[in-house]
């Protein structure tokens, strides 16, 4: 059997590595030129962590990760609201990992490179069209000119295209561009004193504006960390259209950042002066997609965002594709729902 991956992401690249452990051949186009380190931190919890230790990776993201010790929720004056311990602290038989997006997603790649081959994995390739029939499936892949690279064919193929999906797009014509929720979200990362230990993870806000701040790597010296932050603030309507196409490459503006900084006071760490030292960092139209019906059709299925899109910042914390395999569609509409009931929403206006 022979597996068709789109999409070079975390999604897609662990993908290629679950699949060759159960004997499955598969290539993986990806429609960058490369395979870049893009992002700043996210947090992996336990569930992702353990189907990525399956694949024997436990060892090389903890040479580059931060295993998370504690949470803390506070409102934005700085009190406390709750406290918990997280990952091997809370009883879990492998980490919570704070890391950085790019060096996460570096790791499987460099083992997809190690146990498929260099060649496994083809970049310059966007999907322009797919078409399956009883014996197999038949993708056909174009660089950015236009210009028709590559037909490949095989059994089956796995659309890990993200929130843009050609895949989804095919399967549910006209469904539309994302929703945006009226939530802006900016993040960045800068070497910084460590705060708590260094191990230690701050939320701070409700549901219109808060702030998350925490380590995703050992800094320039024993004292500092290489420190993450995220602002998230509501700034549109929910049935209003982003402002900008959601891209983590985007750079953010500090003068629209600072203004919404300024409400937050937060012990431990100088919020203000992390994200004033910060040379670059982006910004994020918080979007998703409704729920669909089904994820596979025939021969042909979606994985990560392609699939259920979630906003980069909830309080599930569901979006990690390397766990999806386990879920059905049913438990993630469900999921997706509880998620809503704590988020500001949008609804028909964006269908």
């Amino acid at each position: 059997m022979k597996a068709i991956i789109v999409g070079g992401g975390i999604g897609g690249l662990t993908t290629a590595l679950m699949l060759r452990a159960r004997g499955i051949g598969c290539e993986l186009f990806e429609q960058s030129d490369t395979i870049r380190e893009l992002g700043v931190g996210i947090n992996t919890l336990p569930h992702a962590i353990r189907e990525l230790a399956g694949l024997g990776l436990l060892q090389q993201l903890d040479d580059i990760a931060i295993r998370t010790h504690e949470l803390f929720y506070l409102n934005r004056h700085g009190q406390e609201v709750w406290r918990e311990a997280r990952g091997v602290d809370a009883g879990h038989d492998v980490p919570q990992f704070s890391i950085h997006r790019g060096r996460l997603q570096s790791v499987i790649h460099r083992a997809v490179e190690a146990r498929l081959g260099s060649k496994a994995i083809h970049t310059g390739c966007r999907l322009g069209a797919f078409s399956q029939d009883e014996g197999g499936v038949t993708a056909y892949f174009f660089d950015r000119s236009g210009a028709h690279v590559k037909t490949v064919r095989g059994d089956i193929l796995v659309g890990a295209d993200g929130i843009h999906s050609r895949v989804r797009e095919t399967l549910f014509p006209g469904e539309g561009p994302p929703c945006w929720n009226g939530l802006m979200l900016w993040r960045g990362a800068r070497d910084w004193p460590a705060f708590l230990g260094g191990r230690s993870m701050i939320v701070a806000g409700g549901l219109h504006a808060k702030v998350v701040v925490y380590p995703i790597a050992e800094g320039s010296s024993p004292s500092s960390r290489l420190t993450n932050w995220a602002v998230l603030v509501k700034v549109g309507d929910n049935n209003a259209l982003p402002p900008r196409r959601e891209d983590w490459s985007r750079p953010g503006k500090r003068e629209e950042l600072m203004p919404h900084v300024a409400r937050f006071s937060v012990p431990h760490v100088d919020v203000a002066g992390l994200i004033t030292a910060t040379p670059e960092f982006f910004e994020y139209p918080c979007c998703d997609r409704d729920p669909l019906p089904y994820w596979s059709s025939g021969r042909v299925t979606l994985l990560g965002d392609a699939a259920h899109p979630m906003y980069p910042v909830a309080p599930t914390v569901p979006r990690r594709p390397s766990s999806t395999r386990a879920a059905s569609p049913t438990r993630w509409r469900a999921a997706n729902i509880r998620a809503r009931r704590w988020w500001p929403t949008r609804r028909s206006a964006c269908r």
